[in-house]
């Protein structure tokens, strides 16, 4: 006996040349399946008459409720006998091209899948009474309970042709499986495992059901993990990858994209994606559950909440998945993902580690993120980045974000711009831009917004000069020490360091700033008390967090008074000399894999090591102010300030060596006595300053009476 699968929907009239195509159903897939199930109600009457045949309980109102002696004993007869031989499976063949009819999901997904023609037949019997309640009360009589109105194993094997009277066969028995298909798959669910095996009900989930008849709504149980990758090219600032996408066209892959910095696998995954022609479903794992110790642990198969409705939703999709960020212990998700019919991207930044999953991924380096994708840009501004009057290239240049974050950076860029009635500006990309960088910097280090700008250094064309080289570096490091291949090798990053030198006052701090400013970054000023630590080993620790945040952060990283940590090794003459040097060795090897901008400030060169000095960009040296630098200084600082008329500030230019951060001392002290007494500043107010600035320093003044 052949047992063939249901039949396919009825062939509709193809239109003739130049005929166009008649109105109707033939693309809804709703009607596919209507055709299907009336093919299965032919089948369920044929087996109700076979069942009603010489059963004396067949017109019973509470059949199904009791055994009467009659259904008793017609039951011993056994039922082949009162109703003759069971009939034969549907015979029809599956189309010898095995093509689906176009809207036939059901069909489309049985060939995508491999399921075998029993396997399509138990899914739409199973699936029947969830798309037309007249199968509710068939059911309840074949399975004699009218309460059980769904379809069990034992149904659906008779209603398939495959139900002898000593039972199903082995090979029958084994498509309910957990391993089967069906099951696998998420397709099927045998609930009710405490009953015999021919009496365990059959489930469809429901978003495989809303599938077949077209909805396209993701399964909720996915809701908040799940988005879809986006495919439009002008999305992703990296360039297609041909080689992974046509791999991933080959057939099912999982690949690990171990990552330099949080995006980049995303963006390579999502260009490789696009080469194969695929979609795919971007995937944000739950943080997984914490132990009493505070470690984490992994989830027990049941509490690996929508991993299983991830992978159903990709077969019913046909599309690949795509998981960033891993979690921090991803063995389990990695075992469970490992499948042999669903295309798995992973992105993750730390080196993959053979005991998480027994099929090793294909492993490869994800390239960096590029800084500055202007197109990326201009495609998420759309209209607006062409009505908007600015230079595009040099607002977004120092940005090093993928194009999920571009467009969520232009979305609030363009509300902000709205929020003010303005036309959108850079500072408005900027402020946008520095909200998608990582924030975990802060715990670390002490975040200033910048608010000046270059008008605000008074300094010597020599370090101004330097300062915009810095600037310059940092824009354009990316074409340089990538596109040009001018690193040094050997692992080396592409960071941006400088060492500001010189006397406290000097404008170290405020130069770092107004980088920082003119590159539209956060500056965050690294506390010292959060760095050093007592304990061997963990000043180290401390450092690499910073670091790694900082490779990860679009900001300015300054480490203030650095010679308190970059200081010169020395001659080993006891442990805490030794412990000295390993933290210096381990900065001078972090410092050449550093991928960001730093900036080093110290009152005294000297004191930093050597080594530090040669793996620096730039060297400032910042001199201490002459007469006509402090004169231009004490104007700066007095430009906001209401002055008395005729107020000179040469005097005290001349006649007091202050540096730069002493003016401002000054005229802050200046700017109080004026306000408590409701007036403008004088030059006696300035003297006034002047000299409890030198005082500060330990150095004599003049009486108060006279110069």
């Amino acid at each position: 006996m052949w047992h063939g699968p249901l039949p396919s929907p009825t062939p509709r009239r193809r239109p003739v040349s130049g005929e166009a195509p008649a109105p109707g159903p033939a693309t809804d897939p709703a009607q596919p399946l209507a055709d299907r199930l009336a093919a299965l109600r032919e089948r369920v009457a044929a087996l109700v008459a076979r069942r009603g045949a010489d059963d004396p309980t067949a017109g019973d109102p509470l059949r199904g409720l009791y055994l009467s002696g009659d259904a008793v004993r017609h039951r011993l007869r056994g039922e082949a006998e009162a109703g003759g031989p069971p009939p034969e499976g549907w015979a029809e063949p599956e189309p010898p091209d095995g093509a689906a009819e176009p809207g036939d999901r059901l069909g489309l997904l049985a060939r995508r899948l491999g399921l075998t023609p029993l396997d399509t037949t138990v899914l739409l019997i199973a699936l029947a009474p969830d798309l037309d309640r007249g199968f509710e009360p068939l059911y309840g009589y074949l399975n004699d309970d009218v309460s059980r109105r769904r379809a069990t194993t034992g149904l659906a094997l008779d209603l398939c042709g495959l139900l002898a009277p000593d039972g199903a066969g082995a090979a029958a028995r084994a498509r309910f499986h957990p391993s089967a298909p069906l099951s696998a798959y998420g397709l099927l669910s045998v609930e009710e495992t405490d009953r015999p095996f021919l009496g365990r009900s059959l489930r469809v989930p429901d978003r495989v059901a809303a599938h077949l008849l077209g909805d396209g709504a993701p399964d909720a149980a996915l809701a908040g993990y799940v988005t879809e990758l986006p495919g439009d090219p002008a999305d992703e600032p990296t360039a297609p990858d041909d080689r992974l996408g046509a791999l991933l066209a080959a057939g099912p892959a999982i690949v690990y994209l171990r990552e330099h910095r949080d995006g980049d696998g995303l963006a390579r995954a999502a260009a490789a994606l696009r080469a194969a022609g695929r979609a795919a479903l971007h995937f944000t794992p739950p943080a997984a559950p914490r132990r009493p110790d505070g470690g984490t642990a992994e989830a027990a198969p049941d509490e690996r909440g929508p991993v299983a409705a991830l992978l159903r939703e990709a077969r019913l999709r046909d599309c690949a998945v795509v998981v960033a960020p891993l979690p921090d212990e991803p063995g389990a998700l990695m075992r469970e993902l490992a499948v042999p019919d669903v295309p798995v991207l992973l992105c993750g930044t730390r080196p993959y580690d053979p005991l998480w999953c027994a099929r090793d991924p294909l492993v490869l380096e994800a390239p960096r993120t590029r800084a500055g994708a202007v197109d990326t840009w201009e495609a998420a501004l759309g209209a607006d980045a062409a009505a908007a009057d600015l230079d595009l290239a040099a607002a977004v240049a120092p940005y090093r974000l993928d194009g999920e974050r571009i467009r969520r950076a232009a979305r609030s860029a363009r509300a902000l711009a709205a929020l003010e009635g303005t036309a959108l500006t850079s500072a408005h990309l900027r402020h946008a831009a520095r909200q998608q960088s990582a924030s975990g910097l802060e715990r670390h280090a002490r975040r200033i917004r910048p608010d000046v700008g270059w008008a605000d250094l008074v300094l010597p064309d020599g370090p101004l000069g330097q300062l915009r080289e810095l600037a310059l570096r940092a824009r354009h490091r990316d074409r340089v020490l990538g596109d040009w291949r001018l690193s040094a090798g050997g692992g080396r990053g592409r960071g941006v360091l400088a060492l500001f030198a010189g006397d406290s006052g000097t404008g170290k701090t405020l130069s770092a700033e107004v980088v920082a400013a003119d590159l539209g970054l956060d500056l965050y000023v690294v506390q010292l008390s959060s760095v050093v630590d007592k304990f061997v080993g963990e000043t180290e620790k401390n450092l690499e967090r910073i670091f790694t945040e900082a490779d990860r952060t679009d900001a300015v990283l300054l480490f203030d008074e650095a010679d308190a940590v970059f200081g010169k090794r020395s001659e080993v003459k006891d442990a805490h000399d030794r412990y000295a040097n390993m933290e210096s060795a381990y900065l001078l090897q972090r410092l050449e894999a550093f991928d960001g901008i730093a900036v080093l400030t110290t009152n005294l060169r000297a004191n930093i090591d050597d080594a530090f000095t040669r793996r620096l960009d730039l060297v400032v040296d910042f001199p201490f102010p002459d007469a006509g630098q402090r004169l231009a200084l004490w104007r700066h600082s007095l430009a906001h300030v209401p002055c008395a008329e005729g107020i000179d500030p040469g005097p005290c230019a001349r006649e007091f060596e202050l540096s730069g951060g002493s003016i401002r001392s000054a005229v802050v002290t200046a700017a109080y006595a004026a306000a408590g007494r409701g007036g403008p500043v004088t030059d006696a107010d300035l003297l006034t300053g002047a000299r409890r600035e030198y005082r500060k320093g330990g150095r004599l003044v003049l009486d108060d009476t006279g110069w």
